[in-house]
């Protein structure tokens, strides 16, 4: 039987079957565990984003700018992380990665209370900014889920990666939709509660906000490191410059021949190699892509049907959120290591963003839209094991990946600012019907599958 898998100057003639090394299941379930903090706390707002900003009152009721603050909103978060986490995932190359997740986990802890409690628009911006600022653990988590595995289990890894994305994606917009004003969803239970009352949207923020706190003291309890040589924080930013060079003085005789180049974090010029700009750039358009529908998408379903939209309540768009989450947690546990060792990186990079795409209509729309939403998921999965073999070495892994993560960052800032914006748009001006924005995503899912052209056939790891 012929073999029609793509073959190149960089395949290997003779294949050889390598036995899988096993997982070191109990730290990699923890790096799982804490790693849901973070799609909870994000997919939390977004069924009662639109609402909120509409309670807020400072649309004046129009309700075409809805899509402005809501895209302003969600983009915050991201604009601050682009100037945060590559100095968080180099910090972590030095100090190691366990101190700089409990950081992140505590500032993502204290900005969701904070936005609980915010009863202006000037209050979310500030929670949301802090949000970003403080956590740089997504990065820094990929760095070390990359040091858990080697070559022959990887795959496997990033399967069971997507559990914690799948189930923050379920639970989070279930809570946010079923447990914002729950005064008056539940006037049984919250009816009295006068601080429910004021704070309509605390509940919901509190619970991936306390999830988030819980996660930061089984880090700090029972999470190892996997930097082999990690400096102490207090040498990092309480010694001086001459006590600095002093202990590398002394300390290099004894360290120099356990210490070799792949141990070294290399500096930040050295990284930008041929392969890193390109697998940084691929998941940058692959961030822009998903994030600009994620965003829109909600939006979309909370618009009055008069305008264009589905005008469902909060609660009904957190179900379908919800379903997504379901459905994408299962086909990445069950299909996405054997998808990707039969197809290889670059084909499940480039199938995934292939089919990401919008469909606006009745509920059998919205289900096939559902469905079809999954499969750029395993475009994630793919980009991340390019980017772990894309670093130059093992000590620059952290790096790395905060690199790539500036410029995802970036359009993850830009994506929901600018396409609810369209958004908004496309129904004040009834551009090309009020579908405007829609023609645009087609764009740039376009534009993502031309620079994924770019992309190696394989990659080997450092």
């Amino acid at each position: 039987m012929t073999n029609t898998r793509e073959v190149d100057e960089e395949t290997p003639l003779l294949r050889t079957e390598q036995k899988k090394t096993p997982l070191p299941w109990f730290q990699f379930g923890l790096v799982l565990f804490l790693q849901l903090g973070e799609p909870l706390t994000s997919q939390v707002i977004y069924p009662f984003a639109p609402q909120l900003i509409r309670d807020l009152g400072i649309t004046g009721g129009d309700e075409s700018k809805v899509g402005y603050y809501v895209g302003i909103m969600q983009s915050l978060f991201f604009l601050t992380q682009a100037f945060t986490v590559l100095h968080w995932s180099r910090l972590s190359d030095s100090v190691g990665r366990k101190p700089v997740i409990l950081i992140g986990l505590f500032g993502l802890s204290v900005s969701m209370y904070c936005f609980g409690l915010s009863t202006t628009f000037v209050g979310l911006v500030l929670s949301r900014a802090l949000n970003g600022a403080l956590n740089g653990n997504i990065g820094v988590i990929k760095s070390m889920m990359a040091e858990l595995t080697d070559s022959t289990n990887i795959s496997q890894a990033y399967a069971y990666m997507p559990i914690a994305w799948s189930t923050g994606g379920t639970l989070g917009p279930i809570i946010g939709g079923s447990l914002s004003r729950p005064a008056e969803r539940f006037p049984t239970l919250f009816g009295n509660n006068e601080f429910l009352k004021k704070y309509p949207y605390f509940l919901p923020c509190a619970v991936p906000a306390t999830y988030t706190l819980l996660a930061w003291i089984v880090t700090y309890l029972l999470l190892k490191e996997t930097v082999k040589h990690p400096k102490p924080l207090k040498q990092v930013f309480f010694k001086s410059k001459e006590e600095k060079k002093l202990n590398q003085i002394s300390n290099s005789q004894t360290i120099i021949h356990e210490i070799d180049d792949q141990e070294k974090p290399l500096p930040l010029r050295s990284l930008f190699t041929f392969q890193v700009v390109i697998a940084g750039t691929n998941y940058a358009f692959l961030a822009l892509v998903d994030i600009a529908f994620r965003a829109i998408q909600p939006l979309f379903f909370s618009t009055p049907i008069e305008l264009g939209g589905l005008g469902l309540a909060p609660p009904t768009i957190g179900n379908i959120l919800s379903s997504f989450g379901v459905l994408n947690g299962v086909f990445q546990i069950f299909f996405f290591a054997k998808i990707h060792d039969y197809w290889g990186s670059k084909k499940v990079f480039m199938a995934g963003i292939a089919v990401q795409g919008y469909s606006a209509g009745l509920w059998f729309a919205v289900g096939t839209q559902v469905v079809l939403s999954i499969m750029p998921s395993l475009s994630y999965g793919a980009i991340f094991i390019f980017i772990a073999g894309a670093s130059p070495n093992k000590a620059s892994l952290g790096a790395t990946n905060g690199l790539c993560q500036v410029a995802v960052s970036v359009m993850r800032a830009l994506g929901p600012a600018v396409t609810n914006s369209m958004f908004s748009l496309s129904i004040a001006n009834n551009y090309l019907g009020g579908y405007m924005v829609y023609y645009m995503l087609v764009v740039i899912g376009g534009v993502a599958l031309l620079v994924a052209t770019r992309l190696p056939s394989s990659m080997t790891r450092p």
